[in-house]
């Protein structure tokens, strides 16, 4: 079991940064680590990925404002959001795939909050 804590949310005016950290309790050097967001009434859709081989994959059109990556000696993975709009509302959630077993993990999810 893998226990995921994400942080670094909270509000922002538009155009400003956030970066989200997400810390898990075991190794994540062979997991495939990826941000996802819900908004209010809306599904859970995928932000970025980044595989355990360091590729990276991005949602639409949010390369070049968001960036992807991890730290394996830390166990953490941070989701860089430049040029934030009003429509990156969300809870921001973080989620490992063991890609020996393929169970995942989630965590709890921290609130991103883009308003003037």
């Amino acid at each position: 079991q893998v226990r995921l804590v994400e942080s670094g949310g909270g509000s922002v005016q538009p155009g400003g940064s956030l970066r989200l950290s997400c810390t898990a309790s075991g190794r994540i050097s062979s997991m495939n680590m990826s941000w996802y967001r819900q908004a209010p009434g809306k599904q859970r859709e995928l932000v970025a990925i980044i595989f355990s081989s360091g590729v990276i994959n991005y949602a639409g059109s949010l390369e070049g404002r968001f960036t992807i990556s991890r730290d394996n000696a830390k166990n953490t993975v941070y989701l860089q959001m430049n040029s934030l709009k009003p429509e990156d509302t969300a809870v921001y959630y973080c989620k490992a795939l063991q890609r020996s077993t393929w169970s995942e993990y989630w965590g709890q999810g921290t609130q991103v909050t883009v308003s003037s």
